[in-house]
């Protein structure tokens, strides 16, 4: 398996609230990989965003080397871990009225052998790509999301809607926060490539298909990607993870 990650602030945003985190388990043949988009003021959303990826890395990578089970129930490990770095970011903005109201997207892949699995909140995303074809793993967490599956908007018109930002869900805001859990099937070559918003905002899915043709590898992809965010003057923050299996 290979890895790569890439953050920039972007061309506007003077602060960088996105982080990112990849840990490699070789003797458990497994990568864990967590991208989190912060919100909540400049402070606490740097501090939201770092507390989740590194919470929730932390405790996932403590539960899959303690665990001696044949087939370990990684889904429950990372609800688990999932709920920790939610309370750990409620805690936070409970105690200190600086941080009040902070919270983070989270999107994590875990590559474990032969299996894959995703977890989200929010509307940081994960899509597979294969030679083939590009298709998006998570459902965002999102007011225009919600109003495309009532049928009110269509996908082309959420791209660009005035509320296309707000989150219905997101770690830190409530002590309780559910998380989508998905096992996409992967063949060798196949890429899951996670990323916050401020890349889909600035390239659509068939550009980022069609630069993955031409970049086949995590490494030049995820540069790939990042300059021609860059390229377009970015207006968020640009977080992007590749894995390959």
């Amino acid at each position: 398996m290979n890895s790569f990650g890439i953050t920039d602030r972007g061309a506007v945003r003077r602060d960088n609230q996105d982080s990112f985190l990849i840990e490699r388990l070789d003797d458990k043949e497994c990568v864990i990989a967590v991208l989190c988009d912060g919100m909540g003021g400049e402070k606490a959303g740097n501090i939201a965003s770092d507390l989740a990826t590194k919470t929730y890395a932390s405790d996932l990578r403590d539960r899959i080397t303690a665990n001696k089970k044949r087939k370990p129930d990684i889904k429950a490990m990372m609800e688990q871990a999932c709920n920790k770095a939610n309370r750990m970011i409620y805690s936070y903005s409970c105690f200190d009225t600086d941080y009040t109201g902070m919270g983070t997207t989270m999107v994590s892949a875990v590559i474990c052998r032969d299996a894959a699995y995703v977890l989200n909140v929010g509307d940081s995303r994960c899509y597979k790509i294969t030679r083939k074809r590009m298709e998006q793993i998570t459902r965002d967490h999102s007011l225009v999301q919600d109003m495309v599956d009532r049928g009110e908007i269509s996908p082309e018109q959420a791209r660009t809607h005035p509320r296309r930002n707000v989150i219905t869900r997101a770690l830190g805001v409530n002590e309780l926060v559910p998380c989508d859990i998905f096992t996409p099937k992967l063949q060798r070559g196949d890429m899951l490539l996670l990323c916050s918003d401020g890349l889909t905002n600035m390239l659509e899915d068939k550009e980022i298909f069609a630069l993955s043709r031409k970049n086949p590898d995590p490494l030049s992809l995820g540069r790939a990607l990042m300059a021609e965010a860059l390229r377009r003057e970015a207006r968020d923050n640009v977080t992007i993870v590749i894995i390959s299996k």
